[in-house]
């Protein structure tokens, strides 16, 4: 039997009023089932980074519900949810989002201190996941001495070191040449057979095959499955 992990209804974000009111996102329903790695496809400006935004609680809807893992997300303080994010929530930015003066481990072992890991435990746990993503030897570099798809490996690790049940990324080949983006994108695929969830935004056509359920968007709403899409 499935299990929705995650189920947002109704939807939407719209900024400004009257003739300057902008949708960034139609009303829209989405759903994700544990063990997925959803793609969520379409061209840059169709709305796809404000529904992960919204889905992920980093942004709120101006109308709508999410519901994730049992939780419905605005019924949560501030705090609660920070937490709860920390706990369940795993993030690959493009932008990377790597502290300049901290080495691949500590960027990973940070994280998990701040989970509550005691500094030992938090280093191993940090090594092992560094080396699972082919990293055991730039464990000690900083970003400035890291390639692009080394840094999307540190991000990686750091969103998979915490063991979270949901993993958001946004456009995490963007920056990446096409080799390092199908080992990035192998790698969050893998990642579902660990236990996670992966809900991932693209306009990169390469990471489609990837996927076990792609949606479409288009102009800030889901397109129909039977009908084409730009991306």
């Amino acid at each position: 039997m499935t299990e929705r992990v995650l189920e947002a209804v109704g939807i939407c974000k719209s900024y400004g009023e009257g003739a300057a009111r902008v949708d960034a996102l139609k009303p829209t329903d989405f759903y994700v089932e544990r063990g997925e790695f959803v793609m969520v496809a379409g061209p840059s400006g169709s709305g796809k980074s404000t529904l992960l935004a919204i889905i992920s609680g980093l942004l709120t809807p101006t109308a709508g519900r999410v519901r994730v893992l049992d939780r419905d997300l605005d019924s949560m303080s501030r705090d609660t949810f920070d937490k709860f994010r920390l706990e369940h929530f795993g993030f690959v930015f493009q932008g990377f989002h790597l502290l300049p003066a901290l080495s691949a481990l500590e960027q990973v072992s940070i994280v998990l201190e701040r989970q509550g890991l005691q500094r030992g435990p938090a280093h191993q746990r940090a090594r092992a996941t560094l080396e699972h993503v082919g990293l055991a030897g730039r464990l000690r570099n900083r970003p400035a001495e890291l390639s692009g798809g080394e840094k999307q490996r540190v991000v990686i690790a750091r969103a998979l070191a915490k063991q979270p049940q949901l993993i958001f990324a946004d456009e995490p080949t963007s920056a990446l040449d096409s080799e390092n983006g199908r080992q990035v994108t192998r790698m969050l695929r893998t990642a579902t057979d660990e236990g996670a969830t992966v809900v991932c935004v693209t306009h990169d056509p390469r990471l489609i095959e990837h996927a076990t359920r792609v949606v479409r968007m288009e102009d800030g709403a889901v397109i129909p499955p039977e009908e084409p899409v730009m991306i």
